[in-house]
């Protein structure tokens, strides 16, 4: 099935509108046991103000400038405390496009990678890996990890959403978005600028996959996926066979949560160590400027707020604030775009008033 395909019955699916309220009623935002791996705190359990979360969530729902919004779920200390879906409660179990969000997962499994030896430094340049695609784009050779890591590969490849070079991926046109991506002029030298865009990891995911033999959406199964009970999920792979790395990740946000938690545990999940502290660390780090914004190994982060982050289009937003232990979801319909989405800024906003509701223990 065509990407564009599955993309416009997502759209279908997801915004047939009938004439109404946007939002719907705030109910209850006492999370749901769905025997999915998270255990449920109570916001008093949590220390966090009831009341003030109250209100964060009353105003999540009743405003109306934020009637793109889907979901707002919190987790305190390993457990989700609080959830509530303003268009549809179906989506707690309902598995929608994360885009973006599927970059932070190819950062922790780069990690994975790395640990294991698949991947033997980030200071490596790609012609190691990818030998034969080199021998066609031998300019590309010296494109390192790293570089495709923190989206400095130098590469001019542009996402500008409809006719720019990710419309056509997600039109399918070229046979092979990675060639697409090595076939790119260069616009700059690599390693000298952040510019975001789709080909650096998507470069990456092809790879890991190229050195571990298999799709790389199995065998992420296998070392991540399985480890911390991530399920109810799909990953696209695109028609020359590669596993697609910057988008293409379809799950639930309290699936998507676990990646974060990952994170905010050091790489850890249980007794087991899935990826080395040390690596996670760099990953939400601010290694380069990027905007407003910093930018680690592929995970984003605002160091002056003490916050780094998960973000796919239409806003899809997971904040880790590492000091209160605290995990903040925010999900948006998808298939916005531009002025339509919620801003990253006001995103983060509101999951500020959430920490802020965290008792500071004295």
């Amino acid at each position: 099935m065509k990407i564009l395909a599955i993309i416009i019955t997502l759209i279908v699916l997801q915004s047939c509108m009938t004439e109404g309220p946007l939002k719907q009623e705030l109910h209850t935002f006492n999370p749901t046991n769905l025997n999915d791996g998270w255990l449920i705190a109570t916001p008093e359990e949590a220390g966090i103000d009831l009341a003030k979360l109250s209100n964060i969530y009353h105003d999540f729902h009743n405003r109306e400038d934020l009637w793109m919004v889907r979901s707002l779920s919190v987790f305190k200390s390993g457990k989700i405390v609080a959830e509530s879906y303003t268009k549809n409660n179906s989506d707690l179990t309902t598995p929608r496009a994360f885009w973006s969000c599927t970059k932070q997962i190819i950062g922790i499994l780069a990690g994975i990678a790395i640990d294991k030896g698949i991947i033997e430094s980030i200071d490596d340049p790609i012609s190691k890996y990818l030998p034969d695609l080199i021998k066609k784009y031998p300019d590309k050779a010296n494109i390192t990890i790293e570089n495709l890591l923190t989206m400095q590969s130098g590469l001019n490849f542009k996402n500008y959403g409809m006719g720019g070079d990710d419309s056509q991926i997600l039109q399918e046109n070229p046979d092979s978005f990675v060639e697409y991506s090595l076939a790119k002029d260069f616009e700059s030298t690599p390693g000298l600028e952040f510019t975001y865009k789709d080909s650096d990891p998507t470069i990456l995911a092809a790879v890991i996959q190229n050195q571990v033999g298999k799709p790389l959406d199995e065998w992420a199964d296998e070392v991540l996926f399985s480890k911390i009970g991530f399920q109810n999920w799909e990953w696209r792979r695109y028609k020359d066979g590669y596993t697609i790395g910057s988008f293409g990740i379809i799950a639930t946000p309290r699936e998507m949560a676990k990646f974060t938690q990952l994170a905010l545990n050091g790489g850890k999940w249980g007794n087991a160590q899935i990826v080395n502290k040390e690596y996670i660390e760099k990953m939400v780090s601010a290694v380069v400027k990027a905007g407003d914004k910093h930018f680690g190994y592929l995970w984003w982060s605002y160091p002056e707020h003490g916050t780094y982050f998960m973000s796919g289009n239409g806003r899809q937003l997971f904040f880790v604030f590492p000091e209160e232990e605290l995990i903040v979801a925010i999900t948006s319909d998808p298939k916005n775009q531009g002025n339509a989405q919620l801003s990253t800024p006001d995103g983060r906003k509101i999951a500020q008033a959430v920490q802020s509701a965290c008792i500071k223990s004295r």
